[in-house]
């Protein structure tokens, strides 16, 4: 069953964030992602080898999420202990000024459908949110593959483009301020 508009069930987790060189130890719950655009990205877990790669590419982009009025929170199957000395020691990792998220119990790694129960870590799954709570994107893939946090932006920027747009569809590769589609009987069969 596809987790595709559905409501993000209750959680509670902690985090550590580092904004303006200042890092601090927050929680996060499901109350945290409503009120405005969020972002999840899962990795497997802190200290590994494609994840620090990840977390400087959504660094190099946070300024678009930021812009498009959306929080980026990454999640681990790690402690925010873990976190804080990964940002630490980590050049890449260190660029981040978003909360990293811990998930020992694995309750949001469960709940995203990401987690792999043999190993106690997680797939690497991606979902956007709107500000009422409701799961609009979702990718989940093979952790030997990274993703391009440029298409969560693209993505990002089409669900919010058709949440403001009631009747507008985005066609492939649509761009901000790209033409979308109104889905009608005259398009059927002429695109």
């Amino acid at each position: 069953m596809s987790i595709i508009n559905t409501q993000v069930q209750p959680f509670k987790a902690n985090a550590f964030v580092n904004r303006a060189g200042k890092g601090e130890f927050i929680e996060v719950t499901d109350a945290s992602l409503k009120g405005k655009w969020s972002v999840l990205i899962f990795m497997p877990a802190a200290f590994t080898f494609n994840c620090p790669t990840e977390i400087e590419d959504a660094a190099d982009n946070y300024a678009e999420f930021q812009k498009a009025g959306a929080e980026v929170y990454i999640v681990t199957t790690d402690t925010q202990f873990s976190h804080k000395v990964w940002h630490e020691t980590s050049p890449a990792v260190g660029k981040a000024r978003f909360p990293l998220v811990g998930d020992p119990t694995h309750q949001l790694t469960r709940a995203f459908g990401v987690h792999i129960e043999e190993e106690g870590l997680a797939l690497r799954g991606t979902f956007v949110i709107n500000p009422e709570g409701v799961i609009k994107t979702a990718e989940v893939h093979d952790n030997a593959i990274a993703r391009d946090v440029r298409e969560t932006v693209r993505k990002l920027k089409a669900a919010q483009f058709v949440a403001n747009n009631p009747g507008q569809v985005c066609p492939a590769k649509w761009q901000e301020g790209a033409k979308t589609l109104a889905p009608s009987l005259d398009l059927v069969g002429k695109i």
